[in-house]
This record gives C-alpha cells, sequence and structure tokens, in this order.
C-alpha cells in the first residue's frame, strides 16, 4: 500500500516512496502498546488476555465495558498485527501532523469504539445470534477510520489496492467499504467486518456528522467575541473611518 506523500510533490509521476516517514509519537505509542499486548499475549497464554480483554457482546452487555476498548490492542496473529500497524503508520502520520497528537488519539479511539458498536448492534439482529458469543479483536476498526479520513484530507493520493492496482484514495476507501458492508451481511467467516464498516461509519461522522458543524460554529463565535472584545479593549478597530474616528489611534 506504498502512496506518495501529499507534501512532496515530484517532477515525475512515477516517484513513489514507501510510507510518510518516522512514526509521530501517537502513533508510536499506539504501536509500542500494540507490539506488548500481542507479546503478552504469546509469550504468557495462561493470563488468558483474549478472553479478559477481546470484544464479546455478551461480556459488554454484561457491563465488562472496558472491552470495546481493549480489543483494540489484541491480535490474534503476526500478520494481523503487521498489517494493521503498517496501514496504522502509513495513512496515520500526515493526519497526525496536520491535527496534533491530540485530536489524532482521540479520532482513533472514536472510530475504534464505532467499531465496537456496531458489532454489539448486529450481534443482536436476527440470524447473527452467533456473534454474541463470538470474540472480536484487533485494531482494524480504528484503522479503517484513519483510511476513511486520509481518503477525505487526500483524496487523489494513489493507494496500491490489494498491493498490485494504484487508485486514488477516496475510491480505495470506497471499495474497501463496500467489501466490508456486503461481507458484514454474512454471518460467520472469521473476519470482523462490522467492525471494519463502523469503524468508517464512526469516522465520517466524526468528522462530516452534524454535531461537528455546530461544534466548529459555537467555536468561532466564541472566538469571534473574544477578539472584538480584545479590541474594545485595546482600542483597536478593523480600518476605515466612522463619523469622529479620524483621531483614533490603529494597533
Amino acid at each position: 500500500m506504498a502512496s506518495r506523500s501529499p507534501y512532496r510533490p515530484s517532477t515525475s509521476g512515477f516517484a513513489y516512496q514507501f510510507g510518510p516517514g518516522p512514526m509521530t509519537p501517537a502513533i508510536k505509542a499506539l504501536v509500542l502498546a500494540n507490539i506488548v499486548a500481542f507479546v503478552a499475549t504469546w509469550v504468557a497464554p495462561s493470563l488468558n488476555l483474549v478472553g479478559w480483554f477481546g470484544l464479546r457482546p455478551d461480556d459488554v452487555f454484561g457491563l465488562q465495558l472496558w472491552r470495546i476498548v481493549t480489543y483494540l490492542f489484541l491480535h490474534g496473529s503476526i500478520f494481523h498485527i503487521l498489517f494493521n500497524m503498517l496501514a496504522l503508520w502509513m495513512f496515520g502520520v500526515e493526519l497526525e501532523r496536520m491535527w496534533g497528537s491530540r485530536y489524532f488519539t482521540k479520532y482513533y479511539f472514536v472510530c475504534g469504539v464505532g467499531g465496537a458498536a456496531t458489532m454489539l448492534v448486529v450481534s443482536l439482529l436476527p440470524g447473527f445470534s452467533g456473534m454474541y458469543q463470538a470474540l472480536t479483536i484487533g485494531a482494524s476498526g480504528a484503522v479503517y477510520g484513519i483510511l476513511l479520513a486520509f481518503a477525505l484530507y487526500f483524496p487523489n493520493v494513489p493507494i496500491l489496492l490489494f498491493f498490485v492496482f494504484p487508485v486514488p484514495a477516496r475510491y480505495a476507501v470506497m471499495i474497501m467499504g463496500g467489501i466490508a458492508l456486503l461481507s458484514s451481511m454474512e454471518a460467520g467467516g472469521g473476519v470482523a467486518h462490522a467492525a471494519h464498516l463502523g469503524g468508517l461509519i464512526a469516522g465520517y461522522l466524526y468528522l462530516k456528522g452534524p454535531r461537528m458543524h455546530l461544534l466548529s460554529e459555537i467555536k468561532y463565535r466564541f472566538l469571534k467575541l473574544k477578539i472584538n472584545r480584545s479590541r474594545r479593549r485595546f482600542d483597536v478597530y478593523s480600518g476605515g473611518r466612522g463619523a469622529g474616528g479620524g483621531d483614533r489611534r490603529v494597533h
């Protein structure tokens, strides 16, 4: 899934690089936490970390609420954690640089919890009762949310879909979202496609939903009010001449 960095324009259409550069602080912390949890799972199987911290709807509805977060740090195989952490690094670094570590971390967990919530809802649907006792682990729900955000902010950056076909990010995420949607309609299969879809939906609603527009508008109005108060306090005005304003001092 090599991609060309949106901040490193090239004179050649064939100049690609693998990855966005060094890990940013939040991504470094997330990758380290996932690696530690993975090693602990394999080195000390008697601790049964997956059983205690994996996402099982039956346990979550029994008020073991920590599972909707802790399942994100558990992985079932070396390839499982490798691909998730690789995608997190490749597509998350540019987002963290742009957003800052605090907002990026918040977004990551919103998508991960959104994936968990989707699994819980699906487990209650007719025909999916087997999922009620099934364990889900992995950071894929959060990673899918990262992919969505990358596609929204860098829609034309090429992604090697299935490591073969160069596709603009916005179309690659649409394809992966469609696959997750169709797959989530089939009970079983061993892959938590509903969590993937939930991560996508949660990420989109967080970035584009009406709640965020309302919060942005409130923050804008509050900041504008503070600026206007400061201007009046220090006798600052925007320019131009009002009635009798010729002698006012401009700062």
